[in-house]
């Protein structure tokens, strides 16, 4: 509905080739991503691989500045390796109980969601005109688009039980999956506007708001450890603010 809003209001760019080539190589990384979120988190590595996708940040800056040429200062890679450092001291407990394989799969999710970052600003790059309101929503459609068709291609082929189990539950899920949706829009929003690794560095901040409900509501103590990664992630986060 959103994006018909807009085509009605402003008008929509048209995607070439090179969209649908960098969307499907961002929808393709993120369903990877996912998958092997999941298989970490299935191995009781919860905190590991929280902490290790947000890592992405770092892979997003050296893949951006490879492939879309985006500046690769020396301020901005420390403003994100503080950020990212925060992150792990406040998962540190994790670490003792995590898996090779759990932290093998964690580093592979956090790449691959980095990957899928740079897809989508490529995509969106790649559009003509300069609504960048118009071009996020547009990428974003192609891609939700092209990952409902293969995963329900997938599933077509390899579970159609869970499929038909899906169907189903359409219209209970309606309601949170055009939640999740618009949510995304601001990510894009976010590509469209300045480099991916900025944008998901900036997205650390949850992780300050996530300690911060954590102590509130179920009366979690916060160690001193949290408290110096969350002045990290700060100070990560000030410093990109000044040099992005």
């Amino acid at each position: 509905m959103f994006i018909a809003v807009i085509a009605l209001v402003a008008g929509l760019p048209r995607p070439g080739p090179a969209t649908l080539g960098w969307a499907a190589f961002g929808a393709i990384a993120q369903i990877a991503a996912t998958g092997f979120m999941l298989l970490t988190m299935r191995g009781r590595s919860f905190g590991v691989a929280t902490a290790l996708m947000k890592t992405e940040p770092v892979t997003l800056a050296i893949i951006g500045a490879l492939f879309l040429a985006e500046p690769l200062t020396l301020p901005r890679l420390a403003a994100i390796a503080i950020a990212v450092a925060g992150v792990l001291l406040i998962s540190a407990p994790d670490w003792g109980r995590a898996s090779l394989r759990g932290i093998v799969t964690g580093i592979t999710a956090g790449t691959l969601f980095g990957l899928s970052a740079i897809g989508f600003r490529g995509a969106i790059l790649t559009l003509p005109g300069d609504n960048f309101i118009a071009q996020a929503a547009l990428v974003l459609a192609i891609t939700l688009a092209m990952q409902t068709a293969i995963c329900g291609i997938w599933l077509v082929v390899t579970n159609p039980a869970t499929l038909a189990a899906m169907r189903r539950e359409m219209r209970t899920s309606a309601g949170a999956g055009a939640l999740g949706a618009f949510a995304s829009l601001f990510w894009f929003i976010g590509f469209a506007l300045t480099p991916a690794a900025n944008v998901r560095t900036l997205a650390l901040i949850e992780v300050i708001f996530a300690q911060v409900v954590s102590g509130r509501v179920f009366r979690q103590d916060t160690a001193p450890r949290q408290i110096a990664g969350m002045v990290l992630i700060l100070i990560g986060v000030g410093l990109l603010l000044r040099v992005a």
